[in-house]
């Protein structure tokens, strides 16, 4: 089983759609994210995380947003909770980990960091 974690901690995976169709992408980490073709048809872009020390996730979802992505983005893998506000900041909606890790990591450390605009050292500094 997966969880879902939004800005309000733990939630169900309420994605009915089909991964296989082309309503919906998965993406592996070392996919070019300039090469994906984006259509009106795409809900969903689902990026794997295959280890929490691979930050290649964040450029794609970063690069799709840049390209004009609007629909459902989420992060699935190893995330860690102190990396959530760097996943939401880069342009995901939601990110989907195992049961293992959310229970190591429970709801309460990923809402900590829901707040991710307001822990931007960027616009701090921008003043």
């Amino acid at each position: 089983m997966t969880v879902i974690v939004t800005d309000a901690g733990f939630a169900a995976d309420t994605w009915t759609g089909d991964f296989d169709a082309v309503t919906a992408l998965d993406l592996a980490s070392d996919v070019d994210p300039a090469t994906v073709e984006l259509t009106d048809e795409i809900t969903m872009i689902r990026v794997q995380f295959p280890s929490f020390a691979d930050g290649r996730g964040f450029t794609i979802g970063r690069v799709l947003r840049l390209r004009g992505y609007k629909g459902q983005l989420r992060a699935q893998g190893h995330v860690l909770a102190d990396q959530y506000a760097m996943a939401r900041r880069a342009g995901f909606d939601e990110v989907e980990i195992d049961d293992d890790l959310a229970a190591r990591q429970p709801a309460d450390q990923w809402v900590f960091r829901a707040d991710w605009q307001a822990h931007n050292y960027q616009s701090r500094l921008r003043g």
